[in-house]
């Protein structure tokens, strides 16, 4: 572990005289390593994430379509906190018509950009969705805006994603997508309760 930290530490250093501007090369030097320094290290936002640690039970319910009726599941959730506390990691699985579902999620909050980021990965697709999203306290719920692509076109589409955390033991993710007419419809909603 050590050698692993020293080994990071000469990177940043290196970075650090490598790079230009207007301030002498030691402020520069103490600038580019607290900016790292930074980066680098859980917060609050982290913290949060960690709080969800530990096994679900989740249902779901899918709209393909908003006219008809949704498809409903239910499933479990492993959720655990990966690289030292700076991204959580949920493995997720259920049974989806007539079909073994399983999807793995990573969320983090990038301290640079001040805003959460979100991957997901299954088994129903070969692509991955990507989003960022912000923090709203009043609400408690984080707004994600994305894309994912269109297995129909293979072409990226516009979704959003709300993540609601309504206490320790409970929380809510709702996605919506754009219909046909360019109207918003939620077209997932899924519910979870922790075991």
């Amino acid at each position: 572990m050590r050698r692993i930290e020293l080994f990071f530490t000469a990177i940043l250093i290196i970075l650090s005289f490598n790079n230009t501007s207007s301030f002498s090369q030691d402020d520069n030097k103490d600038a580019s390593m607290k900016a790292y320094m930074d980066y680098m290290t859980p917060g609050k936002e982290h913290q949060m994430l960690a709080k969800q640690t530990g096994d679900w039970k989740f249902d779901l319910q899918l709209w393909m379509d908003p006219a008809a009726p949704p498809v409903s599941a239910k499933g479990t959730a492993t959720f655990e906190m990966i690289l030292g506390g700076r991204y959580q990691m949920s493995k997720q699985s259920a049974e989806m018509m007539g079909m073994p579902f399983s999807g793995i999620n990573v969320i983090g909050f990038d301290n640079a950009k001040k805003v959460f980021v979100n991957s997901w990965i299954d088994n129903m697709g070969t692509g991955m969705m990507y989003a960022e999203g912000t923090y709203d306290e009043a609400t408690k719920t984080v707004t994600y805006k994305g894309k994912s692509v269109d297995p129909m076109s293979g072409k990226d589409e516009d979704f959003r994603q709300t993540i609601i955390y309504t206490d320790d033991n409970n929380f809510t993710v709702e996605m919506y997508m754009l219909g046909k007419d360019d109207k918003e419809f939620k077209s997932m909603d899924t519910k979870y309760t922790r075991k």
